[in-house]
């Protein structure tokens, strides 16, 4: 029981720009355009700042192409992590 609390407090998302981004990404890969779009934003260096980096450091996203960064053909997906979260989330 107590593994499982501390499971609970360490997947915790630390902000809720972070659960936003999670709670629009679906299964499948997805650009930062289509992301922004969904969440309805346009500032792309906002969009970098307070969404998408905290979820990659945090573990919660990752890149398709990890070792290209700035790929005009990079896209995002959910991690184990953070599909994990979006299950615990819906139940």
């Amino acid at each position: 029981m107590l593994q499982a609390l501390l499971d609970a407090i360490t997947s915790a998302v630390k902000s809720d720009q972070v659960a936003k981004l999670l709670d629009a990404m679906g299964e499948k890969e997805v650009s930062v355009s289509e992301l922004m779009n969904a969440l309805g934003l346009a500032h792309r260096a906002t969009f970098r700042k307070n969404y998408l980096v905290p979820a990659l450091d945090e573990g919660w996203i990752e890149r398709t192409q990890p070792d290209s960064p700035r790929s005009p053909t990079q896209r995002y997906r959910l991690t184990d992590k953070g599909r994990s979260w979006k299950m615990r989330r819906r139940n």
